[in-house]
């Protein structure tokens, strides 16, 4: 095994503690330095032979092998099931969103679903399908290639794991133990073969683990060409798998975590200069922050580029964004100014937000008047007359025109059920420091509590603050009774609300607040002729916050419905044990089916090895503690980087879902599950190092076949099963696999 922190490092004061106590120290063996030196006794023992020379081109030959292995075990017989599969319906949609150009909203950041459009773009595919969940691809659509497009991703991982083994200064015999865990990971290679994010994700961490280990066994050529470029490197890798799900933030901050250790090490350096220690500083916030964040940006920067269509997706942007795509509606022909007596449509500006919105349906507590929402879904329940307060003259069609501006007091009539938009000192149904927003009364049933002043906040067209204008004016709406204002935050309504955004009317007076913010999103007004309110275009930064935030939100969002029983869905506790599968499509007899199950002695040996680790650390924390020094400096480096930051990396991508009130499905845990593997892999190589040749190899041989041998007993999960499923029912090992019934 090696020494993989030649340059400073956490172990290296730790190791000088050791060797300062006054014990005598052990007859156990100095790790050596590397692969090479790790198998050099064997090589010094053994004659020349084609054997050495096929060893000393191992690492070339290695990957090229396994990756041919991995083409088999994602590819092979991909297309054999011609039915839109698990969320294939959900992201070969949002590919053809690409194909089209149309605008959508999604819950994970675009560059999985933009190479999802590239594959069908190679394809020869037009965008038409629609990808509804178990339908049949049509003929024309070359669904088999996309597949394979999305499948060399996985395919990519098993060599990736192969480096990165090697990196971590594992034994020759350990690197090929955890590149075939990852080959014959029965998981991985099914969830590899649809048009699916996984497989990228799984790749975007497995090159981001990679360019750190890399990067770190490069730390005693600080500032070398190979240096900054392996830095550059883990930092395009960081931004790629943030691009593709959020879950490649835990990713990074494991990079993260170490960067600040590596910082801190550098900094009790005292022969290292300040200059030497700045660069490392900037070199680490260029490469690691200001690189990703680039790359992130770009994603999203190509992503408003390409979907320059109206699609499906714009109620969650700004009004003026909609307002800019082709083909909408927003904006369009639309009067500039905002007179009494003009319908519209009322947005809010918060990350995300929705309509103002009525329907006949009641509060079933507190008032019971007409539920009032906000709502991203465009109808008839959106629009909202703007008539005189009641201590004002009637709105008269005939009469001159009177414009809205900043301080006027206004009502608004609901276009569907006439009713005026209301508050009262009612506490709201879920935010209850809030009052409730209702809708009552009508034309001349009403009081001053209908009564809503405009408050103008900015206006992106001028600093007339006299008249409010659609799209550009951002403005407050008061309550002039109650001194609170109109707001829709993130916060969701029960079924009987229909899931909308509950609109409150909030005491707290925060300018700043945004989710107080409205404007006019569509206007109409026969008196007033058409103007072009689109003309100004939104920001691309704020277009950037707007699309997080929103996506943020609707993401906390997906949170277990308890009127809806989800079959599919399962908790972070049955992940590492292989207590659940999940099945991708129907398991009628007449359709190819698929199950995700992981290979049962990945999983639990994985799961084992973190166990160990921790039983370990505390072993040698004791024992240190009692004053032996039988371990060396390499030996604590690897030790360190090689086994605690594996476990450190399943611990931040595995610990959050124990945490997250969103439903959970078993492929969350596959990047958690490749940072156990390597920890397997550690404890292997490290429990065996002190056994003979004979001893290490029989285990290792065992352990070889163990892994493929229960591929190839479960590959019918991977490749199909076809026919009956109850063929299958021996597989059913535990009561939470569904595979042969």
């Amino acid at each position: 095994m090696a020494d993989i922190g030649s340059g400073s490092s956490t172990g290296a004061s730790f190791a000088s503690d050791v060797r300062r106590r006054n014990v005598p120290p052990t007859d156990r063996p100095a790790r050596t330095s590397n692969i090479a030196q790790a198998d050099n006794g064997k090589r010094k023992r053994q004659p020349s032979s084609y054997l050495s020379i096929l060893a000393g081109w191992e690492p070339l030959i290695a990957p090229v092998f396994l990756t041919a292995l991995s083409m088999f075990t994602r590819m092979y017989r991909i297309g054999r099931s011609n039915i839109v599969t698990w969320d294939e319906a959900h992201f070969g949609k949002f590919g053809s969103h690409y194909l089209k150009r149309e605008f959508y909203f999604d819950v994970h950041p675009p560059l999985g679903k933009m190479l999802v459009g590239l594959s069908g773009l190679l394809a020869g595919y037009n965008g038409s399908f629609e990808f509804k969940s178990g339908e049949t691809y049509p003929e024309e659509l070359n669904y088999t290639f996309m597949r394979l497009f999305n499948a060399a991703f996985g395919v990519v991982c098993v060599p990736l794991a192969y480096l990165t083994a090697r990196e971590l200064g594992f034994r020759r015999a350990t690197v090929w133990l955890v590149s075939l865990m990852v080959l014959f990971e029965n998981s991985y290679a099914t969830i590899s073969r649809f048009i699916l994010l996984d497989s990228m994700l799984l790749c975007f961490t497995f090159t981001t683990t990679f360019c750190w280990a890399k990067f770190h066994r490069l730390q005693h050529a600080s500032f070398s060409v190979e240096w900054f470029g392996w830095l550059l490197l883990t930092g395009v890798s960081i931004g790629c798998v943030c691009s593709v799900k959020w879950v490649g933030l835990f990713c990074t901050a494991l990079v993260g975590l170490y960067t600040i250790e590596d910082l801190w090490n550098k900094f009790g350096d005292l022969k290292m200069s300040e200059v030497t220690l700045a660069k490392h500083f900037g070199a680490r916030v260029f490469g690691l922050i200001i690189v990703p964040a680039l790359v992130y940006l770009f994603s999203f920067y190509i992503h408003f580029l390409i979907l320059e269509n109206s699609g499906p997706g714009d109620a969650q942007m700004s009004s003026l964004f909609q307002a800019n795509l082709k083909g909408t509606q927003v904006g369009k022909d639309s009067p500039l100014e905002i007179a009494i007596g003009s319908r519209v449509t009322v947005k809010n500006m918060g990350y995300g937000g929705g309509l103002l919105h009525s329907h006949v349906q009641t509060y079933p507590e507190g008032s019971s008047q007409q539920q009032v929402t906000c709502y991203h879904h465009k109808d008839a329940n959106n629009d909202w007359f703007i008539y005189p307060n009641r201590k004002e003259a009637d709105y008269d069609a005939n009469a001159d025109l009177r414009f809205v501006g900043d301080g006027d007091v206004i009502r608004f009539i609901h276009a569907q059920t006439g009713r005026n938009l209301h508050s009262h000192n009612i506490p709201a149904p879920i935010t209850k420091s809030h009052y409730e927003v209702s809708c009552y009364g009508n034309l001349t049933i009403g009081d001053d509590k209908d009564h809503w002043k405009v408050e103008v906040v900015s206006d992106v067209a001028s600093r007339d603050r006299s008249k409010i204008r659609t799209l550009t004016t951002a403005f407050r709406l008061r309550h002039p009774v109650l001194g609170c204002y109109l707001r829709a935050g993130n916060t969701n309504l029960p079924q009987w609300g229909f899931k909308q955004i509950e609109t409150t009317c909030v005491k707290e007076n925060k300018p700043r607040d945004v989710y107080t913010h409205w404007n006019i999103e569509t206007h109409s007004n026969d008196r007033l002729p058409p103007g072009d309110p689109g003309s100004y275009k939104s920001p691309f930064f704020k277009d950037f916050v707007h699309l997080n935030v929103a996506m943020m939100t609707s993401n906390n969002a997906l949170v277990p419905d308890p009127d809806k029983q989800d079959d599919l869905a399962s908790k972070f506790w049955q992940w590492p044990i292989l207590n659940v599968g999940l099945r991708m499509c129907s398991w009628d007899e007449k359709v190819v089916k698929y199950y995700l199950l992981g290979n049962p002695v990945v999983y639990w040996g994985s799961s084992s090895s973190l166990v160990v680790f921790g039983l370990l650390f505390l072993w040698y924390l004791v024992r240190w503690q009692r004053g032996y020094n039988e371990l060396t400096k390499a030996d604590i480096d690897h030790f360190h980087y090689a086994g605690l930051y594996p476990v450190v990396g399943w611990l931040l991508h595995y610990f959050p879902f124990i945490v997250m009130a969103r439903v959970t499905y078993v492929h969350h845990y596959y990047p958690a599950l490749y940072y156990a593997i390597l920890t397997f892999g550690f404890c292997i190589d490290w429990l065996t190092q002190t056994l003979n040749t004979k001893a290490r190899w029989l285990i290792y041989g065992f352990l070889y076949i163990l892994v493929s041998g229960m591929f190839a007993y479960f590959r019918v999960i991977v490749f199909g099963i076809e026919g009956p499923s109850q063929q299958w029912r021996h597989l059913n090992w535990l009561s939470g696999w569904r595979i042969g019934n």
